[in-house]
């Protein structure tokens, strides 16, 4: 947003330093990425009075000109080519060396053989606008010699402003203009239109319902979901040509170019209201009529850009009698643009559902300063001012007359928000004692009406502040046009709490810890994206279609990490994430806290001592148990029914999954492995401690053959069965597959390690526990012990 610091002057009535309001701005409201001088490189030009005229002897088309720059060396003869040159009128003049705009100086030079001694400026010469058919005429009581910038007030800074999304009123100089005069003092005031007077009548013609006429048109509101208010007026007999210097300059001071008094009127509402409106063409509205309703699907347009566009039926379109003629809220079309024939037009003033505005926006990718505007909200109970302001500027600017008054159409109207304030909540949120005193100036500055209640305080909240909805938000206005600089940074003495953090903020430290100290990196990935299962949670306004529901896994993000790191030739990865996932429930969407983990290259970093393998199912199986052991602490660990990867349980249900993955691979790449558990919310149990053991172990190692399709684990489980509270370790250190076994056997090889905590184990004792587990397993799963 582009604000004139002489605007602002214009509406506060007082002198202003521009760095002085961008340092106020930025520590208040929205932060001032720059100031920019404007038509400051003008201090060599003077007001000069042309005494005398002749032509030039050697030239038809040149004019010499004596010209009383109130230099002490008397009048000047100069060279002068503009037409409109006259004797007695003042005109702006560059000296000899005097330096103009993109940084020319002029020199003394021969034109036709007379020398010149300075020059005679326009407009464009000077930078203020791009007229270049004569010299730019003077109206000041200036005496010649005066410095151009001290009688003629073009000098101006722009402040470049960065507005937040939840502040719209910040995107006009009324608004802005309130945030100055709360922090340096002053009145915002709307400055007077010059030549305007009052237009009669003025008053809008209020009604709950969705149609009427005015001066002979009709209006049709078949979309108020789309458009809760349109007000429209008719305004006979304008002449449409140039704006008068003073609009022209107050736009350019902007970045906004001359179009028309007309259009151009209606952009300096937009600027310095913050309300977008259009100006129709009546002649070539067919009907008459204006109908807002939902646009036709296909329905073609041809916006002001001259792009050929199709509608949607999610589209808000503003139509005469038979077909569109403006994308309500972002662009009209050539069918009923105002021009220089335009003698009678329909005035719209509306407000448009912000966002049906930003999804037409997007669909469309077509953006304007109404549409930036539209899709931040405008001030829906200020559109009468801003419609009253409007007529009187067109009618000053371009001539014409108001024969109605205008139509406002507003089917449910909707009263202004009241939210009530605790003065004591304040203070305690702010820490410091605030007098309610100071709370109800502070908040009356900036146009919230306050009203005492009891021992609270009722705020009126105004429309242009869609974002103060809550008491706590009336807390934060107090606070920051205080200033948080007046707030004590005093440090308050440290009293560490009693109460332990939630569960499921411990669960998630805790695995994050465990990860990367196995070597994981963390990351993090989008919460939205395409679905990923039937339960995926469908978001309101997605950015996109590929960003249009919430993630039922964290799984999909990190194998998208991974081909990401892959298109950059990265192979080795280790990833992890903590994080939220949804799926659709009954009611509300469920949403829990899981970890995944994806896996794929080397096992270790390079080394010429040996050949480095690729992670396999084994260093998943590692990482999962290592993100079950924290996550779910009460869970098992099984293999799949299919035998390839790895599940934990919890009773009866799955709470983890791991095994390898599909995902788009370059040749090069290892295998891809990936595991996902969902987190506990409950608290682990304390941590139990054990004496270290007192007395010996016993150890034996057992060669079982395995018929096809016995799991190890089942093997293990069957173990652990019958080692009883004995069996205090159990692993496999060996398998073998090969001629001396049955197709389909294999050996496999398990150590036991036996101890009693209280006394010294017997080998007879060991030998009966060892005997009763190889007789349960032959009964149970046919595996027999291997002869050596």
């Amino acid at each position: 947003m582009i604000v004139s610091r002489r605007w602002l002057e214009a509406l506060l009535g007082r002198s202003l330093v521009a760095r002085e309001v961008a340092e106020r701005l930025t520590m208040t409201c929205a932060a001032v990425e720059a100031v920019v001088p404007v038509h400051q490189d003008l201090g060599d030009v003077l007001v000069a009075q042309v005494l005398e005229t002749k032509p030039h002897p050697n030239a038809d088309r040149l004019t010499l000109c004596l010209v009383d720059a109130g230099g002490v060396g008397g009048p000047l003869e100069v060279v002068c080519g503009a037409p409109n040159v006259q004797a007695g009128r003042k005109y702006p003049f560059a000296p000899v060396g005097a330096t103009l705009p993109g940084g020319v100086k002029l020199e003394r030079r021969k034109i036709r053989g007379v020398e010149s001694n300075g020059m005679l400026l326009s407009a464009r010469e000077l930078g203020l606008g791009q007229d270049h058919a004569g010299i730019l005429e003077l109206d000041t009581p200036a005496a010649p010699g005066t410095r151009f910038l001290d009688a003629v007030p073009v000098a101006d800074d722009q402040l470049l402003l960065d507005v937040p999304a939840n502040r719209p009123d910040l995107l006009c100089h009324k608004g802005v203009a309130r945030e100055v005069a709360a922090v340096l003092g002053g009145t915002v005031k709307l400055p007077q239109i010059p030549g305007a007077h009052a237009v009669t009548p003025s008053g809008a013609r209020g009604r709950q319902s969705d149609k009427g006429v005015v001066d002979g048109v009709e209006i049709r509101l078949e979309d108020p979901e789309g458009c809760p208010r349109y007000i429209a007026a008719v305004i006979r007999g304008v002449r449409v040509g140039n704006s008068p210097e003073w609009l022209a300059a107050r736009l350019a001071a902007v970045g906004q170019r001359e179009i028309n008094n007309v259009v151009d009127a209606t952009n300096y509402i937009l600027f310095e209201l913050n309300q977008p409106l259009h100006a129709f063409d009546l002649a070539r509205l067919r009907g008459p009529a204006v109908v807002i309703r939902r646009a036709k699907s296909n329905e073609p347009i041809t916006t002001l850009d001259g792009v050929a566009r199709k509608l949607t039926a999610e589209m808000t379109a503003i139509c005469d009698a038979e077909r569109p003629t403006i994308v309500a809220g972002v662009m009209g079309s050539a069918e009923s643009e105002v021009s220089e024939k335009t003698t009678d037009l329909v005035l719209e003033c509306a407000y448009f559902q912000p966002t049906r505005i930003r999804r037409t926006r997007r669909a469309l990718g077509l953006t304007s300063e109404s549409s930036y505007r539209f899709e931040r909200g405008i001030d829906l109970l200020g559109m009468p001012d801003a419609m009253r302001r409007a007529i009187d500027l067109i009618v000053a600017v371009a001539g014409g007359a108001l024969r109605e008054a205008p139509l406002d159409l507003w089917p449910k109207p909707e009263q202004s928000r009241s939210v009530f304030l605790r003065p004591a909540r304040v203070s305690h949120l702010l820490g410091v004692e605030v007098p309610r005193g100071d709370i109800e100036r502070v908040l009356s500055t900036i146009g919230f009406v306050v009203a005492p209640k009891d021992e609270r305080l009722a705020v009126q909240v105004p429309g242009w502040r869609p974002d103060v909805t809550r008491e706590v938000d009336l807390i934060e206005e107090v606070a920051r046009l205080r200033g948080y600089d007046v707030l004590p940074d005093d440090l308050r003495p440290y009293r560490p709490g009693t109460v332990p953090d939630a569960p499921a903020l411990r669960a998630r430290s805790r695995v994050r810890d465990q990860l990367v100290r196995a070597g994981m990196l963390e990351a993090r990935t989008l919460p939205l994206g395409a679905p990923d299962g039937p339960d995926a949670v469908e978001i309101r306004n997605p950015l996109s279609a590929e960003q249009a529901h919430l993630r039922t896994r964290l799984l999909p993000g990190l194998v998208r990490r991974v081909e990401y790191n892959w298109a950059s030739t990265v192979r080795d990865l280790r990833l992890f994430e903590v994080g939220t996932v949804f799926k659709t429930g009954k009611g509300a969407p469920e949403e829990w806290s899981a970890v995944a983990g994806v896996l794929t290259g080397a096992q270790r970093p390079l080394h010429w001592s040996a050949k480095v393998p690729d992670m396999d199912l084994w260093d998943l199986k590692y990482h999962f148990e290592l993100a079950v052991q924290v996550a779910s602490p009460g869970a098992l660990v099984q293999p799949l029914p299919t035998g390839v990867g790895w599940q934990a349980v919890v009773g009866e249900q799955r709470v983890g999954w791991a095994g390898p993955l599909e995902a788009d691979a370059p040749r090069w790449a290892g295998a891809l492995l990936g595991f996902e558990v969902r987190l506990s919310e409950i608290a682990p149990a304390r941590p139990a401690y054990r004496p270290l053991p007192a007395t010996p172990s016993v150890v034996r190692d057992v060669a079982l053959v395995l018929p096809g399709g016995v799991t190890a684990a089942a093997v293990g489980e069957a173990l652990r069965r019958a080692g009883g509270t004995l069996l205090e370790q159990l692993e496999v250190f060996d398998e073998y597959r090969g001629p001396k076994l049955k197709g389909g056997e294999r050996s496999v090889a398990w150590r036991l390690t036996f101890r009693d905590p209280a006394r010294t184990l017997r080998e007879a004792e060991v030998d009966q526990v060892i005997m009763t587990a190889l007789k349960a397993l032959e009964e149970e799963l046919d595996v027999r012990r291997r002869e050596s």
